[in-house]
C-alpha cells in the first residue's frame, strides 16, 4: 500500500510514461519472473517503478549486484537506489539503451520490462528492443507484459529486428488482466 500513492502521483503527472495507476500485483509478478533464475543473469530491468519485479527476482535467488534497474522517473530511481543499494540504478530513458554501454561484454541474460510499449511509437520500441538485444548474449530473453489482447510489439518490428514473441501466460488476477510475452532472437532456442 505504501507504493500506491507515489505510483498514482507519477501516473497523474505523466500517464503515457507510467501507464498504470498502481504497481503490478503478485499474480503478474509471478508470471513475469517464473522462468527466470540466477543462471539467466545478469538482469536488466526496464521501468521498475517501485521495485515489485525487483523484489521477486531477489526472492528467486538473484543478488542485487546482478541487477541493473533503468528508471526514467527521478523519484522512482531515488526510491530504488534506497531500497536496493547494491543494484545498479540508472536514471535514464530506456529508448537510449544502445548508447549507454551498460554491458560491454554483451553478456546480458534477461530483460524484465515494465515499460508501457503500447503507448510508445515504433521508433521508441525499436530503440528499447534494439538496445536490449545489442547487449544480450545468445539465448538472452526479454520479458514484457501487456494489458492488451496480443503482443505489444508489432510483427513488423519483430521481423525487422530478427525477433520472435512467445506468449508465456495470462493472468486475470491482476488489475487490469495481463499477459506476458518472451521475446528472443529468431535463431535462439528456448532453453528454459
Amino acid at each position: 500500500m505504501s507504493d500506491l500513492l507515489p505510483f498514482l502521483r507519477a501516473w497523474v503527472s505523466d500517464p503515457r510514461r507510467v501507464a498504470a495507476i498502481s504497481p503490478s500485483g503478485s499474480a503478474l509478478t509471478e508470471l513475469m519472473t517464473r522462468e527466470v533464475n540466477p543462471q539467466h543473469g545478469p538482469v536488466l530491468e526496464l521501468g521498475p517503478g517501485t521495485g515489485v519485479f525487483t523484489r521477486a527476482l531477489l526472492a528467486r535467488g538473484f543478488d542485487q549486484q546482478d541487477l541493473t534497474l533503468i528508471e526514467a522517473g527521478k523519484d522512482f530511481a531515488h526510491t530504488l537506489a534506497n531500497r536496493f543499494p547494491d543494484a545498479r540504478v540508472v536514471c535514464m530513458d530506456a529508448t537510449r539503451l544502445g548508447k549507454a554501454n551498460l554491458y560491454p561484454d554483451h553478456n546480458l541474460g534477461t530483460v524484465i520490462s515494465g515499460l508501457p510499449l503500447l503507448s510508445m511509437n515504433a521508433r521508441q520500441v525499436m530503440g528499447i528492443l534494439g538496445g536490449a538485444f545489442r547487449y544480450a548474449r545468445p539465448g538472452g530473453y526479454f520479458y514484457q507484459f501487456t494489458y492488451g489482447p496480443r503482443c505489444p510489439v508489432h510483427p513488423n518490428i519483430l521481423n525487422r529486428l530478427g525477433l520472435k514473441a512467445t506468449r508465456v501466460g495470462h493472468t486475470m488476477r491482476n488489475v487490469p488482466p495481463s499477459s506476458v510475452y518472451r521475446l528472443s532472437r529468431i535463431d535462439d532456442t528456448w532453453f528454459g
